[in-house]
């Protein structure tokens, strides 16, 4: 393709670029997990993807002043702990990184219910969104495991810290409501985050994704 036909398609179509992105992501967190410089390679690829979701919050309804406002302290936070190794800022990095997601799929909400007309990009939109989510809940369960270690347990080394792509599993299985798998909360403040994540992922399909697919069958 065309550098010129890719930078249009890039440019009527951001939210297909954020999603690629995550589902790239998820595919790159398992081997990046186990390399030596683990800390920083998954920090850096965090502050891509924040970098990344900043630029599509300016596209959307929602504040760019609030979007940088979150982001700025939340990739100083992780460019400290991965250089400097300091993991006591984990819960502060990872609370801020899940109000960013947050924020940002609530932006990308306005953005696709703001008119009655269901764009294509407002489709990947729907899928975009999804994976905030996903990746919002998935970091506040890494600040609740900082906070209160043993929160999770797993068949595998259940007395061990729950890894990142453990607790996106996780997230994505509890947003879907597709079940749990292996990875288990198991103190009540956890429990009472799965609870909510499973209404949330239930009331998104149930009010924003049927929206949108009611929108793109043909009125008679």
């Amino acid at each position: 393709m065309p550098p010129l036909r890719l930078l249009a398609l890039t440019r009527r179509h951001p939210s297909a670029i954020l999603l690629v992105t995550q589902l790239l992501a998820l595919l790159l967190y398992p081997f990046l997990q186990d390399l030596h410089a683990a800390p920083v390679a998954l920090g850096t690829l965090g502050i891509v993807i924040l970098a990344i979701t900043t630029g599509m919050v300016r596209r959307t309804p929602g504040l760019v002043w609030v979007s940088v406002g979150i982001a700025l302290p939340a990739i100083a936070l992780l460019v400290l702990e991965t250089a400097w190794g300091l993991p006591q800022l984990r819960p502060w990095s990872a609370g801020l990184e899940a109000a960013f997601y947050f924020y940002a799929a609530g932006s990308l909400i306005a953005y696709m219910t703001r008119d009655l007309r269901a764009t294509t990009d407002e489709l990947f939109a729907a899928g975009a969104t999804f994976t905030l989510l996903a990746w919002g809940f998935a970091y506040l369960f890494v600040m609740l495991q900082a906070l209160q270690p043993g929160s999770f347990t797993a068949a595998v080394n259940p007395q061990q810290p729950r890894t990142w792509t453990e607790l996106i599993f996780l997230s994505f299985a509890l947003l879907s409501s597709t079940g749990i798998g292996d990875v288990v909360p198991v103190r009540p403040v956890a429990r009472a985050l799965a609870a909510i994540e499973m209404f949330v992922g239930v009331m998104y399909l149930a009010t924003v994704v049927s929206r949108l697919v009611g929108l793109t069958v043909p009125r008679r």
